[in-house]
């Protein structure tokens, strides 16, 4: 039998460190799984001496690499009381105000954003967000997110044909390249104030979008979902179920701060064309104020 040497890591996510041991090999390949994690920047790996608190096993995938870490810094986070939402967030540079997008796998969360990039927002998180509720009186934050941001290649080419991405390639694509798209990850962002469901309508005259309020009970379950969004992964090598790293205190305490910031701040549901809905969350953005205090237990 073939013994692959381990190595220790530190990873840093929004200035937290997760302790992690695995094989020395990986470390080769952590330029391509550090896009996939939430608040860790290039330089946000290194290596340390020591036991690592998260054992990745002997070979494990870069798939299952990356589903592994996301799920230790579920945990890490949350005892920081900060959700790693399913979101794509936004800053508007000129005032620091954020607004927060979530939506199913599909549902155009991607499509929203662009359209926000050109009424000059700038994208904070990719796909994954991280929501801090830790200071009731400052409201809730964006410590960052994930630097990956795919989209779906085919609805990106129909609704921003001037984008000039190529016509064959894989399904999705990482626009995280385009000009003018990331916000710096040293940005100091505001409070959010806005916080919407997003659904794309498949028709390009969908209207001027149409926006509702969710009631405090729909808000909830949307925000439980999204929060657990790191733990709801298959492994392909292994029988283990990452939800299960959850314990019973630590899903009470997720489900805390979830009741708190549905009660704390509107959910907009916003369904439309891309361009509709982006007007739309931005009529939203001006008009509202961040919350600025949360009840959280």
């Amino acid at each position: 039998m073939i013994r692959l040497e381990r190595s220790a890591y530190e990873v840093v996510s929004a200035g937290r460190s997760l302790w992690v041991e695995a094989d020395a090999a990986l470390g080769s390949r952590w330029g391509e799984v550090v896009p996939h994690l939430p608040g860790v920047l290039p330089g946000g790996v290194r290596p340390r001496v020591g036991p690592g608190a998260a054992l990745l096993p002997s070979g494990v995938s870069r798939g299952d690499a990356r589903r592994l870490l996301n799920a230790h810094l579920h945990l890490l986070h949350l005892a920081y009381g900060t959700l790693c939402l399913h979101a794509v967030a936004l800053r508007f540079p000129a005032d620091g105000r954020v607004v927060v997008l979530l939506g199913g796998h599909g549902a155009g969360k991607s499509l929203v954003a662009l359209a926000l990039v050109r009424r000059g927002w700038r994208v904070l998180a990719g796909d994954v967000a991280l929501v801090d509720l830790s200071d009731p009186e400052r409201g809730f934050r964006v410590l960052g997110g994930t630097a990956a941001f795919l989209a779906r290649r085919a609805p990106t080419l129909r609704w921003f044909p001037d984008l000039a991405l190529p016509p064959s390639g894989g399904e999705r694509v990482d626009l995280g390249h385009l000009p003018g798209l990331r916000e710096s990850p040293m940005a100091t962002a505001g409070p959010v104030t806005v916080a919407a469901v997003v659904d794309v309508d498949g028709d390009p005259v969908a209207g001027a979008g149409m926006v509702e309020v969710l009631d405090e009970h729909t808000a909830a379950t949307v925000w439980w979902r999204a929060s657990g969004h790191l733990l709801e992964r298959i492994l392909d090598d292994s029988a283990v179920v990452l939800c299960q790293f959850e314990d019973g205190p630590a899903s009470s305490h997720r489900q805390n701060r979830v009741r708190a910031l549905a009660g704390a701040l509107p959910l907009h549901a916003v369904w439309g064309a891309p361009d509709a809905i982006a007007d739309r969350v931005q009529d939203l953005a001006d008009s509202s104020t961040p919350a600025q205090s949360l009840e959280v237990r």
